[in-house]
């Protein structure tokens, strides 16, 4: 068992914080045990690591990161999405048929990934077998929990950066049975780029090695409004985007969707009752001018919202710098619609980064008894007085105003993370 000891802050629910002032988290076996403002007398000789006036938070959880594309972080923003995949990405995801490139560059990504207190994460790698299953095992050495997809794509790409259909399929089945059972924390998931990328034919046999192997799936979701127009030309005999991948048998409680800026009420009542998730990457919508996301409209409708990095679209890895834009893109959007649609709260937007974005990976994200005991140490003496401050202020102030040198320790599933090799 472990304790720790300082000020506890998550949210069990999106409309408020649960704070414990100076108390005492205790873990055991990997999950959390509870929260006591005094030890119980059994557990009194068990070691305390005191952090003082440090707050204590479950660790962050990053719906969707295109771990190839860290190297293009910052780069080709004056460009949209369809000429951005073009000019920029595809060329920099070729080079990962090269296993010491892909080695080198994805050890960068788990590095810059635990500085940032992210304790789980959804990645995308690129179409390389090899590449990807080196990502899987540098995140499962690093210690922190992620799906990994080997991306799917063999129609509309460059003729340097394709596949075949049959070589898709054939690969990902094989490389499902090698690493679905190889690591505790680290599993495959299935991976069709986007629509425009994927044939009919291999979508529906994506679906079926998700059914048959039981593997979660992530892909895109009318990011851009020409990509929608061109899925739209593409399969005209479909009502929305989202009902493409309904009918291939993509969407299921198991999917996490990115983006969704422009999806309709149709699709929102869809990706609600198919019980799917959606990752909102505000900085990489903003980025790459795709637009922002009614996001109160998903919540009221009851669809399953977490945060998305969405690196390198994205230009930060930390999801609570996602958390300020994700508030700031809902203000725009509040003030558009007359101020109807609410704008995200502070405890909303860390739900989302945390608990929201964690039920992708069971009971992750929050200090519930039973849960995953994931958490980050902030220390935030930097930032400004804390005497005068509430905890909640402090952690808005850390979401807005700090960075990666305040995050003082991590732990996944109870164990400390060093920083990877």
């Amino acid at each position: 068992m472990k304790v720790l000891k300082g000020n506890i802050i998550f949210t069990s629910s999106p409309e408020k914080f649960e704070v414990f002032e100076n108390s005492y988290l205790v873990e055991s076996k990997g999950k959390v045990y509870g929260i006591f403002k005094k030890l119980p007398q059994h557990l009194k000789n068990i070691k305390i690591h005191n952090f003082g006036k440090s707050l204590i938070i479950p660790g962050f959880v990053d719906l969707h990161f295109h771990a190839p594309q860290f190297q293009n972080i910052g780069i080709g923003y004056d460009e949209e999405l369809l000429e951005w995949l073009n000019k920029y990405t595809f060329p920099e995801e070729a080079k990962y048929d090269n296993e010491e490139y892909a080695k080198r560059l994805y050890k960068k990504v788990a590095k810059e990934i635990w500085r940032n207190g992210t304790t789980r994460v959804s990645l995308l790698s690129t179409i390389h077998r090899n590449a990807t299953e080196i990502l899987m095992d540098i995140f499962h050495k690093a210690g922190i929990g992620a799906y990994v997809g080997k991306v799917n794509m063999d129609r509309n790409s460059p003729d340097y950066y394709i596949e075949s259909t049959e070589e898709s399929l054939s690969v990902t089945k094989d490389w499902i049975l090698k690493t679905k059972d190889k690591y505790p924390l680290v599993k495959p998931i299935i991976t069709p780029r986007f629509v425009p990328a994927c044939s009919e034919k291999l979508m529906r046999g994506l679906a079926d090695l998700a059914e048959k192997y039981d593997i979660k799936i992530q892909s895109h979701l009318s990011e851009n409004q020409e990509e929608v127009e061109w899925v739209k030309s593409l399969h005209p005999e479909y009502e929305t985007y989202a009902h493409v991948y309904d009918a291939m048998g993509l969407l299921n409680e198991d999917t996490v969707m990115a983006h969704a800026v422009y999806s309709n009420e149709k699709e929102i009542e869809l990706l609600a009752e198919r019980k799917s998730f959606v990752a909102h990457c505000p900085n990489a919508n903003y980025n790459l001018a795709s637009g922002i996301m009614p996001l109160r409209r998903f919540i009221d409708a009851g669809v399953k919202i977490g945060l998305g990095t969405d690196v390198g679209a994205g230009h930060q890895v930390g999801i609570y710098k996602v958390m300020s834009q994700a508030i700031q893109a809902s203000k725009i959007k509040w003030l558009e619609s007359g101020k109807k649609e609410e704008y995200l709260t502070t405890s909303e937007a860390f739900y989302l980064g945390t608990k929201g974005g964690g039920r992708f990976f069971g009971k992750v994200g929050s200090f519930e008894k039973g849960y995953s005991f994931d958490a980050l140490v902030i220390d935030d003496k930097n930032l400004g007085d804390r005497d005068i401050r509430s905890i909640e202020e402090r952690l808005q102030r850390f979401i807005y105003c700090g960075d990666d040198r305040n995050i003082i320790k991590r732990y996944v599933e109870g164990k400390l993370l060093c920083e990877p090799i």
